[in-house]
């Protein structure tokens, strides 16, 4: 269930699904670099002014899938009109700015975006521009990113599925296996001790 802040600026309802702290792994895959497994956190906020804040941090996996080292992170701010034609101004800790110009598709929650100005400094990696498309799937965020660069033809490079993290630390308490390990407690917000029977 999507579910619609009060205080949420009446321009972004129809991107609402993507509010939320959203965790999950993808791979990693382009010419050039080394093909691995990511970890993802992305984070979609708002202040009630008319944009979403955005914040990606990627880390590479290891064998394990325990976080060997950061692999990329994003931030940057997402508008939509009327028309539910979106636009995104992105920055990237490799030293790229971005404008992504797309629309979200109608009557589902499916946004397809595309690179439309592209600065770099001059200690960035080559890259010419990309094209991304977001899906919110049965409560998942689901994404894929293609990449350009002037040696190599616009291609998919990254892609992650994301699960959304409990905003509610009750609703985290009900989740728990009923099988804890000995010597760990948890309370209910009223401090009382938490018993998994109470799910």
């Amino acid at each position: 269930m999507i579910e619609i802040p009060s205080d949420l600026h009446p321009d972004l309802v129809p991107l609402a699904f993507l509010l939320g702290t959203w965790e999950g792994a993808g791979v990693h895959d382009f010419p050039g670099a080394e093909k691995c497994n990511f970890g993802q956190e992305v984070v979609f906020s708002h202040d009630g002014r008319d944009f979403l804040e955005y914040v990606s941090r990627s880390w590479v996996l290891d064998e394990a899938g325990k976080p060997a080292k950061p692999l990329e992170t994003e931030t940057g701010y997402w508008r939509i009109d009327k028309d539910r034609k979106v636009e995104i101004v992105m920055i990237r800790d490799s030293g790229v700015v971005e404008v992504w110009y797309g629309e979200l598709a109608d009557q589902k929650p499916q946004i397809d975006v595309a690179t439309d100005a592209v600065a770099r400094t001059a200690a960035s990696g080559p890259y010419s521009g990309g094209k991304r498309l977001y899906g919110y799937v049965k409560g998942d965020l689901m994404w894929v990113g293609e990449k350009a660069t002037p040696e190599v033809p616009l291609r998919p490079y990254m892609s992650a599925q994301l699960k959304k993290v409990p905003d509610d630390l009750q609703e985290w308490a009900r989740n728990l296996p009923d099988d804890l390990p000995d010597g760990v407690s948890f309370f209910n917000p009223d401090g009382t001790p938490y018993k998994p029977e109470e799910k």
